[in-house]
């Protein structure tokens, strides 16, 4: 059977929201606006208040002025208040195009007036722009420049860390008590002097960090593992880093060495496998194997999982979780010029969790190393 190509795709969304539309135009607009692709060319329809600003900087070919679009609806429709779904239609009619191909999230309600109007949209099976998983070296670049910043964020951490005072279970430093929030905000403002912005910063201690998702509060405690996840995004290009470190102020048990360890061990492991062709599901098993070596296996609980129970890694560029993933559920084997997190990790309350993240480049070897920070993890 032969695939047929699908309809050129079609966009109602701001860049703010949807990474899709700030990779199609390469141009920031905080509104909702229509953009099309046909015959070769990219299209873009804005208000005045973006025309200018859009016809000159972005990658539309053919930037057209919104506001003829809805003298015409009116005209057409007169007991309508014609927005973005009549707009659409008219479009059609104009470059006499039936059918679009809409990505998942492309909004219902447009959709269904859409459907009535009798446009056919086929919604994307996967990704609109597939092309978005292999990474050109300007976005390899753009994607290292964004792990400058979780870099600069972490050395602002460790420098807080390093210079607070052990007092009995708690952190000290110039008089308060270190915090996750304080040090959230100074990692945040670091990154913002830097040329980045980081929001929903993960900086968890003891069983707080045993959530990987949880962002953390309240007080750090001495001798417990911190968890500092940083995924900032470029101001100036839209891209993202993501990397993760784990810290301990004061001294380790020796269970906690054997756990960080594992963790270590494992994400080496992993950054050996990784290489174009090799299954993402391979990879997330000899990390899983890894552990199971090291005396650390996962379960599932009345009152949660403990050990290794999300995925090795996930795609990363306009989006922090964008195709592909290295995980048990997916088949997939990874591409040449495509990048990815490694982040194994394992949480067990009352020990405390650890998780070290890096990003890299994959290729037909050694994959590309596009991350970069120690992995000293004890300050004593």
């Amino acid at each position: 059977m032969i695939k047929r190509n699908p309809p050129p795709p079609l966009l109602y969304a701001d860049t703010e929201r949807s990474s899709d539309a700030l990779y199609f135009g390469r141009v920031g607009v905080p509104d909702p606006f229509v953009a099309f692709g046909l015959r070769g060319k990219k299209y873009a329809v804005v208000s005045a208040l973006e025309f200018g600003r859009v016809k000159q900087t972005s990658a539309f070919d053919i930037v057209l002025p919104l506001e003829a679009y809805l003298k015409r609806a009116r005209e057409l429709w007169p007991q309508r208040k014609p927005a973005a779904a009549e707009v659409i239609f008219l479009l059609a009619k104009d470059f006499q195009q039936t059918r679009f191909t809409v990505p998942e999230d492309f909004p219902a309600g447009i959709y269904e007036k859409l459907f009535e109007l009798g446009l056919d949209l086929e919604v994307a099976d996967g990704a609109l722009f597939p092309a978005r998983e292999i990474k050109t070296p300007a976005e390899a670049a753009a994607i290292r420049a964004g792990n400058r910043l979780s870099a600069i964020g972490f050395a602002t951490a460790e420098r807080i860390l390093r210079a607070s005072r052990v007092r009995g279970r708690a952190l000290v430093h110039r008089g308060k008590i270190v915090t996750s929030e304080l040090l959230k905000f100074a990692v945040e403002v670091s990154i913002l002097e830097a040329g980045g912005v980081s929001s929903n910063t993960i900086i968890a201690g003891g069983d707080q960090a045993c959530d990987p998702h949880e962002r953390g509060s309240g007080p750090l405690r001495a001798h417990e593992l911190i968890i500092i996840d940083i995924f900032p995004r470029v101001t100036a290009t839209g891209y993202y880093g993501d990397m993760t470190r784990t810290f301990l102020r004061g001294r380790a048990s020796d269970a906690q060495h054997r756990l960080v360890a594992a963790v270590r061990a494992a994400q080496r492991g992993a950054l050996k496998l990784i290489r174009a062709g090799v299954n993402g599901r391979a990879v997330h098993q000899l990390c899983v194997d890894t552990f199971t070596a090291h005396g650390f296996e996962t379960k599932n609980t009345a009152k949660g999982s403990v050990g290794f129970f999300h995925g090795t890694g996930h795609g990363l560029g306009l989006a922090v979780h964008e195709p592909p993933r290295m995980s048990p559920t997916v088949d997939y084997r990874l591409k040449k010029n495509s990048v990815v997190t490694v982040e194994p990790g394992l949480y067990y309350p009352g020990l405390g969790g650890c998780r070290i993240e890096d990003v890299v480049q994959v290729t037909s070897g050694a994959p590309k190393l596009l991350s970069r920070y120690h992995y000293d993890w004890e300050i004593r």
